[in-house]
């Protein structure tokens, strides 16, 4: 096994995962009706969190675009400039308060993010004092068509953003994704080898899609970079331009499904216990057995 050079088989070498700052916690998937009021969603999803964070919960993730409609129509009337804060940006402004406040760490799902003449679909992370800890503009850009099914071109209005995303919070090493970016393994195991011991994806996967691959991408993320998955979806609107499958989901390093929900508006609250990642690891020491004589994942920005 030693001439397959495992160590070889990620440039940079991997980084093991940092010594977390707990070893267990309750992390909330807040699964939300979202409407084309503003004020309300914004309203609607402090209470949310506030529930979360009064059933134990000290990381709470939200959905995908929570505080639009999601279209290519709505994303620039809703979009925040983050930059700015204050009343510019009140989606961002109630999430870092929230934070603050309940102290806890906040992975603010996504909103339409206006910089300058390009909108992003953004991620901001919030540590428990409310300062903004990371910021991730989704990476791969939702385009697709299924005739018959379902055509969609985020491209028309969002720009791509250009750097993966891993954030060092109070409940160990995070990277984010954004729905889309979920079917990109090359970025999953790129935040693994950056010492990742979750990755958080906040998505609106949809109805055709939806049924086939939502689960079992979460599942296949978890289980080929033995960590933990997370992902919340808004809860389903048939009566949306776009409808989303929903089933925010929490995935164990060994690819289990840990907890999970159906369409409509939960909050799912559930234990993380990072000694399973060792353990799995331990089980399957896949990171010992890459065949780095053959292969190699290169980390760009590394």
């Amino acid at each position: 096994a030693a001439a397959y050079k495992p160590e070889q088989a990620r440039v940079p070498p991997v980084l093991p995962p940092p010594p977390p700052p707990v070893s267990k916690f309750k992390i909330a998937l807040c699964q939300l009706f979202v409407t084309a009021d503003k004020e309300r969603n914004i309203e609607h999803a402090r209470k949310a969190i506030e529930e979360a964070a009064g059933k134990g919960a000290e990381l709470v993730l939200l959905p995908e675009i929570w505080n639009s409609p999601y279209s290519n129509d709505s994303f620039p009337v809703y979009a925040e400039d983050i930059e700015a804060g204050g009343d510019a940006a009140p989606s961002f402004s109630m999430l870092s308060e929230a934070a603050r406040t309940l102290q806890i760490t906040i992975i603010g799902g996504s909103i339409p993010e206006r910089c300058g003449d390009h909108l992003y679909n953004t991620c901001c992370v919030f540590g428990k004092d409310g300062v903004l800890k990371g910021k991730h503009r989704k990476l791969h850009l939702f385009d697709i068509d299924i005739p018959g099914k379902i055509t969609f071109k985020e491209s028309k209005t969002l720009t791509a953003g250009q750097n993966p995303t891993i954030v060092d919070t109070d409940v160990g090493r995070i990277g984010i994704g954004i729905c889309y970016d979920i079917r990109f393994q090359e970025l999953a195991m790129l935040y693994a080898a950056r010492g990742a011991h979750l990755i958080c994806y906040p998505g609106a996967f949809n109805m055709t899609t939806g049924p086939l691959h939502w689960e079992l991408l979460q599942r296949a993320r978890a289980a080929d970079n033995q960590l933990f998955v997370a992902t919340c979806s808004p809860a389903r609107d048939t009566s949306a331009g776009y409808t989303a499958w929903g089933h925010s989901t929490l995935v164990g390093p060994f690819g289990e499904v840990i907890a999970t929900t159906e369409h409509e508006e939960a909050i799912i609250v559930e234990e993380i216990d990072y000694s399973l990642i060792e353990l799995r690891r331990s089980n399957l020491p896949l990171e010992k057995q890459r065949r780095g004589d053959l292969y190699q994942l290169v980390d760009a920005q590394r």
